[in-house]
Order: C-alpha cells, then structure tokens, then sequence
C-alpha cells in the first residue's frame, strides 16, 4: 500500500509540474502580447493565468503531505488534506470567477468607440484557449485515474481558464475590427464568471463532504453489505457506516456470525472480511476503494430483524 501510494504520488507531482509550466508560459506569452499588442483584456487574461499557478503550487505543495503515511500523531494518515487543497483551488476559482464579473460589469458602457487589439493579442488569446483546453481533458484523465480531487479540481481551473480566453478572444477580435460592439466580450466574460463559479460550488461542496466526514450513499452501502456476506461464516451485517477519507472509504461494521462459533473462529472470519473488502475486486464491485475496515462480531440473532444483507 506504501508503495502504491508513493507512486501515485509521484504521478501526481509529475502531472501538476506539467501544467505549472505551462501555465508560466501562457502568463507570460499573454502578459507580452497583451503589452505589444495594445490589448488590455489579454493582459487581463495572462493576470488570471498567473492565478493558475497559485493552485499548481497548492498541489506540488500538498501531495507532499496526503501522501504522508500515518504516524503518531496522525494514525488514520494525511489523506484528508487533499480535500482541503481541493477546497483552497475551489475557493480561488470562485475568487477568479467573481473577479472576471466584477471587472467587466464596471466596465460596460465604457469602451465604445475605443479601438485596441492587433493580430498578437489575438494569437495569444487563441493560444490559450486551444492549450488550456488539451491541459484539462488531460489533467482531468490522469486526475480520475489517480483518484485524486485535487488533480481533478486542478483540472477545472485549466477548463475556466481556457473558457475565460474565448471572450477575451471575441474582445480582442472585436475592438480590432467592430470598436463599438466590445459590449458583446463584457457580456460574454458575465457568462464565462458564472461557469467559472458553478465549476468551484461543485469543488468546494465535494471537498466540504469529505472534510464533514460524509459517508457514501445507500446503493454503496448495499454493494458493501452484500460483498461482506459473501465471506464465509459471515450470516448478516449490521450498525455499517462509512466515512470519505481522500478518494477512499473507511468503513466499519457488525458482522453476524454462528453464536456457537469459538472466539478465534470469529476472529478468523472478521479477520477473513476485512481482507476481502481490501482487494481491487471489492473495489470494481463496490464502486470505491476501502482502505480501511473496522468488523466488530455479533452472535447470529435473526430476530432482531436488523440484517441489511
């Protein structure tokens, strides 16, 4: 498991440097451009791109930690600060998103006629739209396949910035050629700030279930129920509940067994459940990886009526 998570690790770090650079570049390409081009929303544009590198840094910052295995102090591990990166990049998306509505309700109605924009500014634009884009569907790829919020939530800051550059894009087009239509980018970077914000709700909500000790819901709990009973000597479960901690569940339990079973015959078979539920096969059934399991053994008393198998 260590060394599982070592890797994972790894990659993770590997995916954010990625995109840490990339978004460097794009800041600075636009930051140029903008300047050379006489383009104000593309320096806008590259300024929110250097937003992006806060999170990047969040990440490269935080893994180090998540990753951590447990210790004295923190015997359940670490894993939970990922939901609290998560948080922190939903919370500066929403801050983003606010900013971008902010900055161009001030602004309408206060453009007209003014003519701004050159091809560079255009190109730049354009630029970012088309890489951030491919950054996101990637990042978002690798996000999933590592189970990891953060990569994930990374993966939507890349997706807001690329959708924030295409007004900016229709602005700079616009004032090149239409100056007294730049009312259109203003209304159309409204709209982008509401994508923008919709995207950090669901980041921040996610990251707050976590945090709360939300558990899964009831068709999980099922499949949890129904894979524990298919281990032998195990005759109902009971009293199961769980709790999100990273991509994982921790998840404890009764488990009914024959009454006149020995007590090393019960530890044997909670011993046996625990290390079923372990298994990636578990994990393809059940829909979540368990990472840890807590049984304790009850007598069999059918009469009781509270077997959810």
């Amino acid at each position: 498991m260590a060394e599982i998570d070592r890797q994972r690790g790894s990659e993770i770090f590997r995916v954010t440097w990625i995109g840490f650079w990339v978004n460097l570049f794009l800041s600075a390409f636009k930051i140029t451009a903008g300047f050379l081009g006489n383009s104000r929303a593309v320096v806008a544009d590259g300024v929110h791109s250097l937003s992006d590198l806060i999170t990047d840094i969040a990440v490269l910052v935080g893994v180090r930690f998540w990753m951590a295995p447990p210790d004295n102090a923190h015997p359940y591990g670490h894993k939970r600060i990922e939901a609290l990166i998560s948080f922190v990049i939903g919370a500066l998306l929403a801050v983003a998103g606010i900013g971008i509505a902010w900055d161009a309700i001030g602004r309408i109605g206060g453009q007209k006629g003014e003519r701004v924009g050159s091809l560079l500014a255009l190109v730049a634009a354009l630029s970012s739209v088309v890489s951030k884009e491919i950054l996101y569907r990637w990042t978002l790829r690798k996000g999933r396949e590592l189970k990891s919020d953060a990569v994930v939530a990374n993966a939507w800051d890349h997706r807001s910035d690329a959708i924030s550059s295409i007004p900016i894009s229709i602005a700079v087009a616009v004032s090149m050629w239409f100056p007294s239509l730049a009312v259109v980018d203003l209304l159309g970077a409204v709209l982008v700030a509401g994508f923008i914000l919709h995207a950090a709700w669901k980041i921040c909500l996610a990251a707050t279930h976590v945090l709360a000790d939300g558990g899964t819901d009831a068709t999980v709990l099922g499949k949890i129920a129904e894979y524990a009973c298919r281990t032998p000597g195990v005759m109902g479960v009971h009293a199961l509940r769980t709790r999100f901690v990273g991509q994982g569940l921790q998840v404890d339990m009764h488990a009914c067994i024959d009454a006149a079973l020995t007590v090393g015959e019960g530890n044997e078979i909670a011993h046996a459940l625990e290390d079923s539920l372990y298994t990636a096969k578990a994990a393809a059934f059940i829909g979540v990886e368990i990472f840890d399991v807590v049984v304790h053994i009850d007598p069999w008393r059918p009469q009781n009526g509270d077997d959810i198998r």
